[in-house]
Formats: C-alpha cells, structure tokens, sequence
C-alpha cells in the first residue's frame, strides 16, 4: 500500500507505524539492493550453490526442508520473499557458504524474470501453481510461464525439481536447460511417497522410493500435502550429493512452519491446528482434507475469508460452508462471510446450535469458539493472512490481546513480536 505524507506523523506513533514505515523504506530500496546483491552474487557469493523456492503453495516449508536437508542456514523469518527481501538473502550469504535455500513469491508479471538474474539458481525447486495469483496475472497459464522463468533461468548444469503430480508444474520440464527430478506421489516420479498415513498428531508417515532407494519415513509435518516438502528436500539433497539417511534424519526432525498445518496445545487440552497463513481455495480444501483424518474427539472449523475467489462469491462459501459441515461438528465465521458459509453448513444438515457467528473482531471469535471448546477437540484456524486469525489462538492461550483491528496489512512481524498485540490502539488511528 501506497501511504500519505500526512500519514508517516500518525504512524510514527506507534512501533506497528514504525515498522510500515521501516518496510517501505525497505521495499523503496529495492534498485539499489538489487543491484548490489546482483554484484554479490557474482563474485563473493559465486561458489555457494543456490537452491531456488518458487510457486503459488508450499514455498516457505519446502525452503525449510531443503535447507535442512542441506544443513544450510535457516531463514531469519519467515515473513518475506520479495524485492528487497530476496536481495538481503543473497546479501546474507557467506563466502564459505556450501548451500543456501531461498524462497522467491511475486505478485505480478514480470518479476520472477529480475529475481531470476539476481539469485542465478544453481537447482530450482517448482512446488505448484494455483490460483494464488488471480487477480494480479489473470490465468494458471500465464502464473506457471512467470514461475517457469525461474527453470528456464538455470544453466546447463542446473537442476530443475519439480512436482510431478501437478501438471503445470510439470509442463515446466521443457523449459528447464539441465536435469530434471520429479517428486510426488505419481507413478513417474523419481523421488516417490507411497502409503501415506497421518500419526496424529506427531506429524506424517510413508513409504518412500527415492531412485531405487526404499525407507520408511516419519516427519513432523502434518498432513499429506505436506509430505511434498519433504521429497522435495530429499531429492534436491541427493542430487547434490548427500546421502539419504543423512538428508532424512534432518528432514525428520523440522517442526512445522508456523501458520502452516501447525498444530497448537491450549491449556484446557483442545489443539488449534493453525493454517491462518493463506485462505484460497486449494489450502482449504487440503486444509479440511486433513482435519477429517484427525482421530479427535471433536473437529471444529473457524474460518476467515477467502483469497482471491475466482468467479462469484456466493456458491464458493456455500460449497466451502457445506464441506465443513461433513467433516467437522461445529463452525465459527469472523469476518463478512458468515451468511453465506451458514447457509452451505445448513444445507449438510448442521444445526444452528452448532454454527456461531464470530462477529470481526479476533476477541468476538475467540470468545464464540471457547464457548464451543472441550478437551479433546480440534480446532482447524483458517484465514487470510491479513486477517492476522493467529491473534485467536493467542487469546485462547489465555494471552491478554488488545489489538482488535479486523485487517492488518504488515507483513514481516508476526502477531506474537508486535508490541500493539497487547497494547491496543487506543486513540491511535489505524492505517493500513
């Protein structure tokens, strides 16, 4: 978002104002950053080889696994992976550095083509193509060419991984200049998982072919679209020459990637599974597809709103509000959303008594689902990140939140760090 000159005095008031300000800096640095990490790259940081994460889902986990798996660095945050953000990683690297893992989103054309020749990928992993990206480039065809340009980006002796069972992501391997590694699930695939199986709520379990090589497999990750990551690790980690029981045995031991499939304890026994992160229509669905395979005495939905709904409204809330309904046994709406997610739920035969309006506030939700919470439960948090719905299960923690803005658009400080968490805004004016 653009902001006013008249605006910077309101939001130096505030620590939330401050950081708006810092990343606008930031982002505003982009020409010169880049063009500095350009110049890195090519000289002091040329040895390192640089692992590339790209697509609409999945990004932030698959950069963890890999660099796990590579024993590289881990990221500082998990807030970032654009513009200025992007050139700091490169910026970050030591000469000594073997590997580095790092995630590359856009959210336009145009873009990936710039963060390609400034990362100069030495292995490109392609996680999938969704509908993330409708509103800014138009159609699935157009998103997988901008993130295929980071395949075509790698020379002859790169190596492109890409998801196997997604077939834009497939279409990719006649772009890639190299060697190409397929993972997933898939007949095809050179780095394959077989009977998948959820160990709730420890993490995930399969069977795993990786080019011949057979292992069973246990992660911390929960649920089966979550297993992609950990095969794209390993097969990045094999082609660059690790071996696999080395590569597993980090793998193993990565906890979930917080907002993402991330499974929270409350004091009174219930768990929040957070996937507050992202809220379009793929990671709902995959979302709900996992609560249904939670052995819980109890599962509960509370949902946001959707991101970027392709084509009217309506009928994607009541089919979303009637696939909750036939997996969990309860449902609880912040935001505008809860009239048209009722009316699917009541089409499934959900009573009212089961259904609650969470209002817009993160205190109204939270206050509507502890009503419904019991031990034993799960509870499935989903919603846009703006939405910040992580605030509710700080609530339930029974952490004082006084911020109760119902969007906030900041984007590298995560809920827990930002000092108006508890605070409040008071006489403060809002701008986001």
């Amino acid at each position: 978002m653009r902001y006013r000159l008249k605006d910077v005095p309101a939001m130096l008031g505030t620590p939330a104002g401050r950081r708006q300000i810092a990343d606008g800096i930031a982002f505003r640095a982009w020409p010169l950053m880049s063009r500095l990490a350009r110049l890195y790259r090519c000289t002091i940081a040329r040895r390192t080889r640089v692992v590339a994460v790209v697509g609409s889902f999945g990004k932030s986990t698959t950069m963890r696994a890999v660099a796990a798996a590579l024993a590289a660095p881990a990221p500082r945050s998990m807030t970032g992976n654009a513009w200025t953000s992007v050139a700091l990683a490169i910026l970050r690297l030591r000469p000594s550095q073997r590997h580095a893992a790092i995630e590359v989103g856009i959210g336009g054309p145009g873009q990936m083509q710039q963060y390609a020749r400034l990362v100069r990928p030495d292995v490109t992993v392609v996680t999938s193509v969704g509908s993330e990206h409708h509103g800014s480039l138009g159609s699935l065809d157009v998103t997988r060419a901008e993130k295929a340009m980071m395949v075509s980006a790698l020379p002859a002796s790169g190596i492109a991984v890409l998801n196997g069972d997604d077939p834009n992501v497939l279409w990719m391997k006649a772009h890639a200049p190299g060697r190409v590694i397929l993972f997933g699930v898939g007949a095809g695939c050179d780095v394959r998982a077989e009977q998948i199986r959820l160990d709730w709520p420890h993490g995930t379990r399969f069977h795993l072919d990786a080019f011949g090589q057979q292992r069973d497999v246990a992660v911390r990750l929960i649920g089966r679209q979550m297993v992609y990551p950990a095969l794209a690790a390993i097969a990045v980690a094999l082609a660059e020459g690790l071996s696999l029981d080395e590569a597993l045995s980090r793998i193993g031991a990565l906890p979930p990637t917080p907002g993402r499939m991330d499974p929270v304890l409350l004091p009174n026994g219930a768990i929040v599974l957070r996937d507050d992160y992202k809220s379009t229509l793929e990671t709902i669905h995959a979302a709900l597809d996992v609560l249904a395979e939670i052995p819980a005495s109890r599962r509960l939905v509370l949902f946001g709103d959707l991101s970027e709904p392709q084509g009217p409204e309506r009928p994607i809330y009541l089919a979303l509000g009637l696939r909750a309904a036939r997996v969990a046994s309860g449902l609880v709406v912040i935001g505008r959303g809860f009239r048209r997610y009722w009316a699917g739920a009541r089409r499934a035969g959900m009573p009212r008594s089961a259904v609650a309006d969470g209002g817009h506030t993160v205190q109204q939700a939270a206050a509507a689902l502890e009503k419904m919470l019991q031990p034993g439960d799960v509870v499935l948090l989903k919603g846009r990140r703006p939405q910040k719905l992580d605030r509710i299960r700080i609530i339930l923690q029974g952490r004082p939140v006084r911020c109760d803005i119902p969007f906030c658009d900041i984007r590298t400080m995560e809920c827990e760090d930002c000092r108006m968490l508890e605070r409040g805004w008071g006489t403060h004016r809002v701008i986001m």
